[in-house]
């Protein structure tokens, strides 16, 4: 027995949120599967600062997430107060108030039916169309079938795309494959903006370093301490961190901008491995500094995308362990000089926040897993174009620089940056048309994907920003619905009708 559903989407992610929203505002019965207990993936679980470089081009369903948050801190704290600033329009929030808004939305849509805590088991297709899904309770075991005419894959790993056996890329590609300049192996120096010996440009299956996003919290009342380390705690992941004070890497940066995590009472200090914003009620967004080349994440997600559940559980806790390891060595380990352990004991895991995680971030941040072999593959070429690639069927604009995390851990003679860090190449990206084409595999009918979608590695560290995947979410959604009033498959969509629905909605194209 099976349920049936118009469109079913996988991932509750801002992308998928979205796309449920979307579609189901055009009337349309959505099935919402989720395989946390939470809703809003990244925005929801530490991710409290929105990244957009160019607020005017991001609209549509984005926009109103934000004007909804902006709308929660305003009325609640006063259009005066110290919180509806710090929310800066919308765009900085707490993860608890992200995920209100985010159920907020869907519970205005009563066409939206939704399944959290559900785990994809397999996918079923006939004559190369996705037709079913079958899906599994985490909690009881349960198993459900959910069948659709669309399915939409918004989570951030491509599982549902690749259960349905559609061709995917995984690592990076060489140089010499799309002719990216910042492709495969690469030394690149961020501050000077330099390749760097090294360099060879060759393909491999590395990709970028995974971590949390935490929340943390000045507010002593709110604190809750860690008083003893993690298990499996070892000082050794962090000693490198000694040497990047030495030398000098824990200074400021060339270009200090806003915005991005720079704290100057931390600069030359241990605290800057951690990049740290304010966010409303005396909390922060709190990123782990890609920089130093004692960053001890690169390579701990060898294994994640293509492994079982317990393979996936294994490599979240190891990273779990890491981050909260990394704040219990800077906030007690002996050798680290006492004014920096002071400035680090002024932060810690907020007691409002993921109750039911022991205060931690319940979403890994898979920065890059699986990308789709789509209609279309965006490459580095169409976001450092000043012309830029104009495209018949654009249904969202990106304008976040390429940015992409290391994926390797400090090697022989790494004195300047580990390998693969692409640290926001501003100089070079440009805003970019996003065609409707890389959310439609080559091979399979019936499913669009908006998050992990049909890039480059290079591509997809731009791509890959919340606020995107909102708009490409919001596309998908609308597009399911251009498909089934058609009766046609979703690359059958006319891109007229499309754009002119996602124009109509606010979207920017």
């Amino acid at each position: 027995m099976s349920d049936s559903f118009e469109i079913v989407i996988l991932g509750a992610t801002p992308g998928g949120i979205a796309a449920a929203v979307a579609a189901a505002r055009l009337g349309r019965s959505v099935a919402l599967v989720e395989y946390h207990h939470h809703i809003g993936g990244m925005t929801a679980s530490g991710l409290g600062k929105s990244d957009v470089e160019n607020r005017e081009l991001i609209g549509g369903l984005f926009r109103e997430f934000t004007t909804r948050v902006r709308r929660f801190y305003h009325e609640r704290y006063g259009e005066n107060s110290e919180n509806a600033r710090l929310c800066q329009d919308g765009y900085y929030t707490e993860p608890s108030v992200a995920e209100g808004v985010f159920e907020e939305m869907i519970a205005e849509q009563p066409g939206i039916t939704g399944l959290k805590g559900w785990r994809l088991e397999s996918a079923h297709t006939s004559q190369q169309r996705l037709t079913e899904i079958e899906i599994m309770n985490r909690s009881s075991g349960a198993i459900r079938r959910l069948t659709a005419e669309v399915f939409v894959d918004a989570t951030y790993e491509g599982d549902l795309y690749a259960a349905a056996g559609a061709e995917f890329r995984l690592g990076r590609e060489s140089r010499e494959e799309f002719g990216e300049p910042h492709a495969g192996v690469v030394y690149f120096d961020y501050q000077r903006g330099k390749f760097l010996p090294g360099s060879t440009g060759e393909a491999d299956d590395r990709l970028p370093a995974y971590t949390y996003r935490l929340c943390l919290t000045t507010n002593p009342d709110n604190a809750h301490v860690l008083t003893e380390p993690p298990t499996g705690y070892d000082r050794e992941n962090y000693v490198g961190y000694f040497d990047d004070l030495t030398a000098g890497r824990l200074g400021a940066p060339k270009v200090v901008k806003a915005g991005r995590g720079y704290n100057p009472a931390h600069f030359d200090t241990m605290v800057r491995a951690l990049s740290v914003a304010e966010i409303p009620n005396q909390k922060t967004d709190v990123n782990i500094n890609p920089r130093p080349l004692g960053f001890p994440f690169p390579e701990e997600n060898a294994g994640y995308v293509e492994g079982d559940a317990a393979a996936r559980q294994r490599i979240c806790e190891r990273h779990r362990q890491l981050v909260l390891g990394l704040l219990f060595f800077l906030q007690n380990d002996e050798e680290i000089p006492e004014a920096h352990r002071e400035i680090a004991r002024s932060y810690h895991l907020p007691r409002d926040e993921w109750g039911d995680n022991g205060h931690f971030p319940f979403q890994l941040y898979v920065r890059e897993a699986r990308r789709l072999v789509g209609e279309y593959t965006l490459t580095e070429h169409d976001m450092t174009t000043d012309a830029g690639r104009s495209h018949p069927d654009t249904v969202a604009i990106g304008e976040f620089p390429i940015d992409s995390f290391p994926c390797r851990k400090r090697q022989p003679g790494d004195t300047v940056v580990l390998e693969g860090y692409l640290g926001m190449l501003d100089s070079v990206t440009r805003p970019y048309q996003i065609p409707y084409r890389m959310m439609i595999p080559k091979s399979i009918d019936g499913l669009l994907v908006p998050v992990a979608a049909s890039t480059t590695h290079v591509a997809y560290s731009s791509i890959r920003m919340e606020p995107t995947w909102m708009c490409l979410g919001q596309a998908a959604g609308t597009a399911a619905h251009i498909a089934l009033s058609r009766g046609c498959q979703p690359r059958q969509v006319p891109s007229g009708e499309l754009r002119e629905s996602l124009k109509q909605q606010g979207q920017i194209l």
